[in-house]
């Protein structure tokens, strides 16, 4: 069985790093992908946004290096997780967990 996404996007925000009771870290980022095309010659584009979890070793690389607007390219797993919220209600999450990253100058 394969598990695989790679995203090529923008970072939307500065990444949030924390360092967990277990002691160790894990970077989130939201990352946007673009696709661009064209409809009877006018331009169209739809923006999606991902998010990012970097851990470890690549969590201190993110933080030391990568800000909003950095371009990145990221190899990783599809994962999703989901909680019941305090008012009863199930929340669903979709992430991303990189195993790979490299900037991508413009």
């Amino acid at each position: 069985m394969v598990n695989k996404v790679i995203l090529l996007g923008n970072v939307g925000g500065d990444p949030e790093t924390k360092v967990l009771d277990s002691g160790v870290q894990m970077t989130k980022l939201s990352l946007a992908t673009t696709k661009k095309w064209k409809v009877d010659g006018e331009p169209r584009e739809e923006t999606q946004w991902h998010t990012i979890i970097m851990w470890r070793g690549l969590s201190k690389v993110t933080e030391k290096y990568v800000k909003k607007g950095s371009k990145i390219y990221i190899e990783g797993e599809l994962i999703y997780r989901n909680y019941q919220g305090d008012d009863g209600v199930k929340k669903y999450f979709t992430e991303v967990v990189a195993s790979e990253m490299k900037s991508v100058l413009s």
